[in-house]
């Protein structure tokens, strides 16, 4: 596949949305970012890297670090992440907190801010470390040792994370985290807070597309667990607008309000796109449309 061709296929999809949506503002330190970036990167199973635009501009990670904690968790505990956590889309905000009233604690799924809190908590209990874990695993796969958590964003996350902290103590009012809300949320900010760039998260996320097979060779989580975090990547990756998604795109994903998507097309590659202004449901309207572009010219989706 041509993947170059594709790519400039693709940054010319995502140019062309140019002064839609709106950068996030709701963490100030996300508000600062240029709203025309746009990056794109590729990386095949077989080793191939290519990229176009700001491929290699950090930005920061946000939500797309929920994948990789939910992976870390399930690789260090098996199963048992599932009792504090579901798998269906929400169909509400990622930050609502409607469903915990009536789901007793329980969030709808590991990608929404509730369920990825649920998440960082066990993370934190396996490894002592749960931001850590995170940061030192997209390190190693990407071979980006200076990759780290951006403390401005962080800082800027805490100061104004009023609605995650209420989720954080109705979910403990459940009985539903194990370590103090505070530790918690301090984990969540400093692993959602990563600087990272497309090349980074498309090699980090290659696992994935190499049916849970890590850079070196070894194993982080056997095929069937793969296959089971990209069916819940496609159907809650994108938040509330997963079967729009899904619709034009047609591949497990996962976004962030910092304005990237990282994509897996099984077997094949990862794909991430980057462009800061959002959609109303908190998704990159420059990198779902190059996304589009390369799902619709290559033919490469699960459907």
């Amino acid at each position: 596949m041509d993947f170059p061709r594709l790519l400039e296929a693709a940054e010319a999809a995502a140019r062309a949305t140019a002064g839609q949506g709106r950068v996030a503002d709701y963490i100030p330190a996300l508000a600062e970012a240029d709203p025309e970036s746009f990056g794109m990167a590729v990386a095949t199973v077989d080793g191939e890297l290519y990229g176009v635009g700001d491929w290699r501009r950090p930005f920061s990670v946000q939500s797309i670090s929920k994948l990789f904690t939910l992976a870390l968790a399930l690789s260090h505990g098996g199963d048992e992440l599932w009792r504090g956590v579901g798998r269906e889309p929400s169909g509400n905000p990622f930050n609502s907190l409607v469903q915990l009233e009536s789901e007793h604690g329980i969030p709808r799924n590991p990608f929404i801010n509730a369920g990825a809190l649920v998440v960082t908590d066990r993370l934190l209990s396996l490894t002592g470390d749960a931001a850590g874990a995170v940061r030192e695993f997209l390190r190693r796969e990407s071979g980006n040792d200076q990759l780290d958590t951006d403390a401005a964003v962080a800082a800027s996350e805490a100061a104004h994370g009023h609605r995650n902290a209420a989720l954080a103590h109705f979910i403990a009012s459940h009985d539903n985290l194990r370590n103090p809300v505070e530790d918690v949320l301090e984990h969540y900010y400093a692993h959602c807070a990563i600087a990272t760039s497309c090349r980074d998260l498309v090699l980090a996320g290659s696992f994935l597309a190499r049916y849970g097979v890590r850079t070196d060779g070894s194993r982080l989580m056997t095929r069937s667990e793969a296959k089971r975090v990209n069916s819940v990547l496609l159907t809650c990756g994108t938040y509330d607008a997963a079967g729009e998604f899904a619709y034009r795109v047609g591949l497990p994903g996962k976004s962030g309000v910092g304005g990237g998507i990282l994509a897996i097309i099984p077997g094949r590659a990862a794909v991430c796109a980057w462009g800061p202004r959002l959609d109303r449901a908190g998704n990159s309207v420059a990198a779902v449309a190059a996304l589009d572009s390369l799902t619709t010219l290559s033919g490469y989706s699960v459907f």
